[in-house]
C-alpha cells in the first residue's frame, strides 16, 4: 500500500495544454468549460525616468537654491536702513498745519487746549520736560531753570500760556483773531523763528 501512495503522489500531474485561441484545454475547472488566461504580472513603472541618486542630488540642489534665496531676502531686510521716526518738531508742525484750517471756525475754548497740547507735546518732545503734566506757572519755572530757552522763547511762551488760561479757563472774550495769534506764536517757536 505504501508503494501505491508513493506512486501516486510521485507521478506528475496532468498538465493543460493551450489551445489554438489562447484558452486552455483540458483540466478545466468544474463543468469543464475553458479557463482565462493568466497574464504575467507587468514590469515597475520607472515614473521619473531617471536613477534615484539622481533625482536625491536634484532635490539636494533645489533645496540649497532655495535656502541661499531666503538667506539672501534676510540679510538684504537686515541691510535696509530703518524708516526714521518723525522728530517731535515735524509732528508739531504738522498738527499746526491741521489747526490752521480750524482756526477761522473753532470755538476759541477747544481751540487754545488744542494748540496748547501741541506746543506742550512738542516741548516735551524737543527738550524732554514734562510740560503736559505741568500747570503753566510749574511749567514756565522749569523752562526758565534749564537755561535752554532764550529770552524771545521764555517771553513768548509766557504771553502763549496767559492767553490760553485766560481763554480756558477766566472764560475771557476771544475771537477768531486770539485763535490765529495763539496758533502763530506756537508756530514761530516750533519754527525756531521768535526773535
Amino acid at each position: 500500500m505504501m508503494a501505491m501512495i508513493l506512486a501516486v503522489l510521485s507521478t506528475p500531474a496532468p498538465r493543460p495544454t493551450p489551445a489554438v485561441g489562447g484558452g486552455v484545454v483540458g483540466g478545466g475547472g468544474p463543468g469543464g468549460g475553458e479557463m482565462p488566461e493568466i497574464k504575467d504580472i507587468a514590469p515597475p513603472f520607472d515614473l521619473f525616468g531617471y536613477p534615484t541618486w539622481m533625482m536625491v542630488v536634484a532635490g539636494g540642489v533645489i533645496l540649497a537654491v532655495i535656502g541661499l534665496m531666503i538667506w539672501m531676502v534676510v540679510r538684504w531686510m537686515k541691510r535696509r536702513p530703518a524708516v526714521m521716526p518723525p522728530s517731535p518738531r515735524e509732528v508739531a508742525l504738522g498738527a499746526l498745519e491741521r489747526l490752521q484750517g480750524e482756526a477761522g471756525v473753532a470755538l476759541p475754548y477747544t481751540f487754545s487746549f488744542a494748540v496748547s497740547d501741541v506746543l506742550r507735546t512738542y516741548i516735551g518732545g524737543q527738550f524732554g520736560l514734562h510740560a503736559r503734566e505741568q500747570t503753566s506757572p510749574e511749567f514756565l519755572g522749569e523752562i526758565v531753570q534749564t537755561g535752554r530757552f532764550s529770552d524771545g522763547d521764555r517771553r513768548l511762551i509766557g504771553e502763549f500760556l496767559v492767553r490760553c488760561d485766560m481763554i480756558k479757563f477766566a472764560r475771557a472774550e476771544a475771537g477768531v483773531e486770539d485763535n490765529v495769534r495763539l496758533l502763530g506764536s506756537a508756530t514761530l517757536f516750533v519754527k525756531g523763528e521768535v526773535e
